[in-house]
Order: structure tokens, then sequence, then C-alpha cells
């Protein structure tokens, strides 16, 4: 029987809603204490969420700034406490055609995008390959097996953590550190909002998948040591494994046409 001092220990990020709390609860499933981040105010909500006896930490901070990763970091290391597991998930959309969109409004989703989860890695991955153990999840994007006309920052921001990811995995193998990377297509959160896509065929689908279902596949496959998974419906396995297939001209046309503004209507 696992005890307080003997629990394994996550960090997940981006763990107010949506995917992310999801993954906090698949943790905590797992046996694991967990400490829950983000930036807004619902992250304190989080906690009464998670089943079990397990402890859970919040922290409120800000991940787009070097700060709030330093901060984080400190927090889950406080007092020499081993970190098992990370699930870099914090992350964000911008939607929009490339020459309307709000220059700054990019700047700051790959400051959360790219930046912070390099910077998260640095220190957990160091840390995990000194230990000999530990296992980091990345939330990678169906949008990084394909150009993504309205979504083009964005876009390229989860081909940088897919890439990332995988060449991270294959740098610390047989180090005792599982690197795993995720896929999810549309799923039922609130990231259309936030992204400015409610008026687009993608945002406006009524076939958007479960989170509790693509974080439930995503933790599976990190938990068997798997490069990474597409996560989702089968239609969403489907349309990954047709992206690998066809050429990119011909997906980025078929992309821009459901993400394209006013498409929706």
């Amino acid at each position: 029987m696992q005890t307080p001092a003997t629990r394994p220990f996550a960090v997940v990020t981006g763990a107010s809603s949506g995917i992310g709390l999801e993954l906090a609860k698949q943790f905590a499933e797992g046996g694991y204490d967990v400490l829950l981040v983000a930036e807004d105010e619902a992250v304190h909500d989080a906690p009464a969420q998670l089943a079990g006896t397990v402890s859970a930490e919040v922290l409120r901070t800000d991940l787009r700034t070097a700060e709030g990763v330093e901060q984080l970091w400190q927090v889950a290391t406080a007092g020499g406490r081993a970190v098992d597991a990370v699930a870099l998930h914090a992350g964000v959309g911008v939607s929009g055609t490339f020459v309307d969109t709000d220059l700054d409004d990019e700047l700051q989703m790959i400051r959360l995008n790219v930046d912070s989860v390099v910077r998260l890695a640095k220190h957990a991955a160091r840390h995990m390959v000194q230990r000999g153990e530990g296992k980091l999840l990345f939330t990678s994007s169906l949008a990084a097996r394909v150009p993504a006309p309205h979504q083009a920052v964005y876009g390229a921001s989860k081909a940088f953590v897919q890439s990332f990811a995988q060449a991270l995995r294959q740098e610390v193998e047989g180090s005792g550190v599982v690197v795993t990377a995720f896929l999810p297509g549309p799923t039922d959160t609130e990231f259309f909002d936030r992204a400015g896509a409610q008026d687009t065929k993608m945002g406006q689908t009524s076939l958007k998948d479960d989170p509790a279902k693509v974080a439930k596949q995503a933790y599976a496959a990190l938990q068997k040591g798997r490069d990474h998974v597409v996560t989702g419906s089968l239609a969403t396995k489907v349309q990954g494994a047709v992206a690998n297939l066809l050429p990119n001209a011909l997906t980025a046309k078929g992309q821009g046409k459901l993400a394209e503004p006013g498409s929706g209507d």
C-alpha cells in the first residue's frame, strides 16, 4: 500500500480545465500526488475534482515568463522532493488569417507553447536523467502533422513540440526516462473560445472528442512507454493516419477550410 512518503509525484501544467484537468485526474487515479499549475483562478477549484486520497497542490503562475517556470520548478522540488512525472500541457491557440492576427498575441503564444516547454523540460529532463527515472508527457496536436492555415503559428508551435519530444526521447534512451507525445484533434474544451475560433467549421463541429477520453489514452501511452499516440475517437485516429499519407498541399487546403474564419456560419 502506497503512503504519502512512497507515492510518486507528478506536475501537470494547464491543469485548471479541459485536457489538463483530465490528465491530473489520471495521475491521481494512478496513485500520484500532483501539483496542478495554471495561470487562471480556476486552478484553485481543481483539487476538489480529483478522486482518491492523494495530495493535490496548486500553483497559479504565468508560464509565459521565465520567472513563472522557475517558480514552478522551485515549488515542485521544494525540500529535495523528487519529480516522477511532468505533463507539459499548458498551451493556447490563436486563430485567424496571419496578416490579420495580432503579433503580440502570437508571440505570447510562442512563449507559452514553445519557450515554457523548453524551459520546463530542461529542468525536468536533467532532474530525471540524474535520478535514472522519470516520465515526460508532451501535448502536441494533429495540427503538428499538417500545415495549419488560419492557425499558422499555433500549428508551427505544435510541430515544434512534436519534433522536440521525439528528439529528446532518442537522446535519453537508456537513461530510465520515458518521453511520450500525444496528438489530440478537436476536443470539447475551451480552446476554440480562447483562440477566437468559435465561428469556424472546426470550432462548431459537434464531433469534438471527449477530453477525459483523450487524457486517458495519453496517460496510458505514457505508462506503456510509447513514443507518441493520436488520441480521441476512431475518426480522429484515422485523420492522423491519413495526414501521413496525403501531400501537404492537399491537407493544408482541407485544414484551411475547416479553420477559416466565418466558415462555421
